[in-house]
């Protein structure tokens, strides 16, 4: 054990090449203590290899302490110094976890050459691969206990989500289904006049719409609305530095901001579907009764016999797929953004894309695995 180094709020004993640094007193701003040159003569010893702490003696702290501590922290790192801080308050080591890590030197684009960029792309796709992934995991194994109330989520955020994604997208999402129900109303028969059988339009009209029209047309819908103002709020969070208070105060951020949005989309999307259903189902109604001649009796005597109740259930699958896509996709491009205002509205505009892109990816699986199964 070498003699003590000592300094105002602190002191220093080094074993061998373990140096471990007592703090003590109250570290406030107040006191001024972070502005005493201590780190050179923290680090004034070549052999030093550890850093470790005892925060024992220590009362109150604020910003002063972390400032000497991540002056400390930036000098260990030049260093090669390995610096331990289990031995500091907790909400100090959560702070200090947000520090960036030393920066990296990456080559000009220009350097790079073509298998350099195109490696840098692939890595990039991989990692949000599995980000994704991992957030899709977590939804998953989160869902059982969100449903028994076990989990840090507040019911009044949950209740905005669910209006937002409900009551307040059903205007839109009903004129958008009404005038799709017209126009497979009208372009069917079309066809269907051509061999005598403009009748059936209703049948087309039923099946198309209640297993295909209804939840994509929906599912872009809440992608270009829902889905993007997901990922601008979280990109907005982001920037202003929310995201980061709530990891250090240690609240869960899926609980707190992915899970809510999640359950609400993905519940109301069945809810606005049935809507979505009956509305383009009155659309191609009304173009078949008003424009087409067709009987109303004709007219819901065919689609009562050509809807099943597999049509329905396969489209109340294709909503809840659609809705926590949407949701977990657009979370996690918000979580990813950036910090400008440049890339809130880039999160905004990737989402609705990502959102749009891969409905109509699941719905093209759902329609070969309900071929395959005979729906």
């Amino acid at each position: 054990m070498t003699e003590p180094l000592t300094g105002p709020g602190w002191s220093a004993r080094i074993d061998g090449r373990i140096m471990v640094v007592y703090l003590s007193g109250d570290w406030t701003v107040s006191n001024d203590i972070s502005q005493t040159p201590a780190t050179a003569a923290l680090l004034a010893r070549s052999e030093i290899d550890v850093i470790d702490f005892d925060s024992s003696s220590l009362g109150r702290w604020d910003s002063s302490l972390l400032v000497f501590l991540s002056t400390l922290l930036e000098a260990s790192r030049r260093r090669h110094t390995a610096f331990h801080h289990a031995g500091l308050p907790r909400a100090a080591c959560r702070l200090l976890d947000l520090l960036p890590a030393e920066p990296k030197v990456a080559l000009p684009r220009s350097a790079e050459g073509p298998i350099g960029r195109l490696g840098t792309w692939v890595t990039g796709k991989w990692s949000d691969s599995v980000a994704l992934t991992t957030l899709v995991g977590e939804t998953t194994l989160r869902a059982g206990p969100a449903l028994r109330g076990k989990v840090r989520t507040r019911a009044a955020d949950v209740l905005a989500f669910v209006y937002d994604a409900g009551i307040a997208a059903l205007p839109m999402v009903a004129l958008v289904n009404v005038l799709v129900g017209g126009i497979v109303a009208f372009v069917g028969a079309i066809q269907l006049r051509r061999l005598g059988a403009d009748i059936y339009v209703s049948n087309l009209v039923g099946v198309a719409v209640v297993r295909e029209m209804a939840p994509l047309i929906t599912a872009i819908v809440m992608s270009g609305r829902t889905g993007s103002a997901y990922a601008a709020e979280i990109a907005t969070m982001q920037g202003t530095d929310e995201i980061a208070a709530l990891r250090a105060f240690g609240i869960p951020l899926f609980d707190y901001l992915i899970l809510p949005r999640v359950l609400a989309l993905s519940t109301m999307m069945p809810l606005v579907y049935v809507y979505a259903a009956a509305l383009g189902i009155l659309g191609g109604y009304a173009v078949s009764v008003m424009v087409l001649d067709i009987s109303s009796g004709g007219f819901m005597s065919h689609l009562r016999g050509a809807l099943g109740s597999s049509d329905l259930l396969l489209g109340l699958a294709k909503s809840v797929a659609f809705g926590s896509w949407i949701a977990i996709a657009s979370c996690q491009i918000g979580l990813k953004a950036g910090r400008s205002a440049a890339d809130v509205g880039k999160a905004a505009t990737t989402a609705a894309v990502s959102g749009i892109v891969g409905a109509i990816a699941l719905d093209a699986l759902f329609d070969v695995c309900a071929n395959a199964l005979g729906f």
